[in-house]
């Protein structure tokens, strides 16, 4: 059981010795709405459909971006038992997602560097531990073992709506200093929503096997925020991304067919909106295209279709690196959407169990 008192035991010496129990760390983890395996517990897609995925996005999904803790209780702090396969650097972006962090709010409290293989450690938890959330060294492949707080009890966070998240390196978090600071995780905690983060670098471009993973999975919001990488690393023309998108909600609407889903044209990329692909399309050109297909999907009568412009989420003097925002870029998105996911949300009563 999770959350009770802390057993005494007789010492040697007669006197009590409190033992604090060890917690299942599963209870406690959100993000991870995909059944894992012994060697990838927390995919950020279905694994038994690997192969029907292209390459870039399956290695993006054996990531767990975004998968972490949710804490409530009096415990003092929390041993976190724990497991690394990778050391987790890379040549993109800054040196995040190698590092326990402990979050209330907008607030990072702590930071603790995850060590590669097997590890025990112990972050320190604000009074009451009220809505505490850690988030994984999720670049370095973690597998949580164990859990044991100290100095008190806890128990897992209260299940909240469930918000999947599709999308690109922008949803995935690149370039943001670290996991809590990407929009959408910086979104979920301010709205109470269980974000599960289907972004996935290099690829996302409505691949109608991610499709049919939205569909699996009971949600209360849906996103869908991709197109740049329709602009390049495969290039598409305006036609075949429209035709591609239909297709996709198509697919999505079979298994979450009345859920909220806000769709987010491509933010603005400089050297991408006046400069025609391989297949002659603008970045401009696609982001016209989808809105287009949204705006003709909502005439035909799904008024649960969100459309918000891509250009007006961002300035063009916080992208990090002419492409990705960086931390500030990724605020000002999250200060800009907020309304849009506050009116889209449903009422607290439609939490997931």
């Amino acid at each position: 059981m999770h959350g009770l008192d802390a057993p005494s035991v007789q010492a040697e010496n007669g006197e009590c010795e409190v033992v604090m129990p060890t917690l299942d760390p599963a209870p406690f983890l959100h993000g991870n709405p995909f059944p894992g395996t012994a060697e990838l517990p927390y995919p950020r897609a279905v694994a038994t459909d690997s192969a029907r995925l292209p390459a870039g996005t399956w290695q993006a999904a054996s990531t767990p971006i975004g998968v972490r803790l949710e804490l409530h209780g009096d415990a003092d702090a929390v041993v976190v038992h724990y497991r690394t396969e990778r050391d987790g650097k890379s040549a993109h972006g800054p040196d995040a997602g190698r590092a326990f962090e402990v979050w209330e709010g907008d607030s990072r409290l702590v930071v603790e560097p995850a060590a590669l293989g097997e590890g025990r450690i112990e972050l320190p938890l604000p009074a009451g531990a009220q809505g505490v959330t850690v988030y994984l060294p999720e670049r370095m492949r973690p597998t949580l073992l164990s859990l044991t707080p100290v100095g008190g009890s806890l128990v897992p966070g209260t299940r909240r709506p469930r918000w999947l998240a599709y999308g690109d390196s922008i949803v995935e978090g690149w370039v943001a200093g670290s996991p809590g600071s990407c929009w959408t995780a910086r979104l979920s905690r301010r709205l109470g929503l269980d974000v599960c983060n289907l972004g996935y670098a290099g690829s996302a471009r409505g691949e109608l096997p991610s499709a049919e993973h939205l569909a699996s999975v009971p949600a209360d919001l849906i996103s869908l925020s991709y197109g740049t990488n329709c602009w390049s690393t495969i290039p598409h023309t305006a036609t075949l991304l429209r035709a591609g998108l239909d297709a996709f909600l198509t697919l999505l609407r079979q298994g979450n067919p009345a859920t909220p889903v806000v769709i987010t044209t491509p933010i603005r990329r400089p050297d991408a909106e006046m400069t025609p692909n391989r297949l002659g399309a603008t970045l401009a050109d696609l982001r016209a295209a989808m809105a287009a297909q949204v705006q003709v999907r909502i005439d035909d009568g799904d008024p649960a279709l969100v459309l918000v412009d891509g250009e007006t989420l961002h300035d063009d003097d916080l992208l990090a690196d002419g492409i990705h925002p960086g931390d500030e870029g990724h605020a000002l998105m999250a200060d800009r959407l907020e309304p849009v996911i506050r009116a889209a949300c449903p009422p607290r009563g439609g939490e997931q169990a």
